[in-house]
């Protein structure tokens, strides 16, 4: 598929996302080899960055507003898995929950 963009435009928007990636990780880097000790507050939002990550990886995966696109045995496993998680917070517990019931759905459907 063709784009409209003019070849040189884009090379230097990917050529800026990409500097502008290297320089906010750098930052963080050269921020913590200055400090001593990390801020409390800092630490403390740290500690969901995972959580966050994870979600924004899993979560597109088995949740969609394209009605056609809906897979409901992944809703049912990531439902599922999501509980589990909750109620244990057990990440093995959660992964085995998740691609049992999927394994199973699919089997049965």
């Amino acid at each position: 598929m063709a784009t409209s963009y003019d070849p040189v435009a884009l090379a230097v928007a990917i050529a800026l996302v990409g500097v502008l990636t290297y320089a906010c990780r750098l930052s963080f880097i050269a921020l913590f080899g200055r400090l001593d000790e990390i801020p409390p507050g800092v630490e403390r939002l740290l500690r969901f960055v995972p959580a966050a990550v994870l979600a924004a990886l899993v979560l597109p995966s088995f949740v969609t507003l394209d009605a056609a696109a809906f897979a409901p045995d992944k809703f049912v496993a990531g439902a599922l898995a999501a509980g589990v998680a909750w109620q244990t917070e057990d990440v093995f517990a959660t992964m085995a929950t998740g691609m049992g019931v999927l394994w199973v759905v699919r089997f049965l459907l």
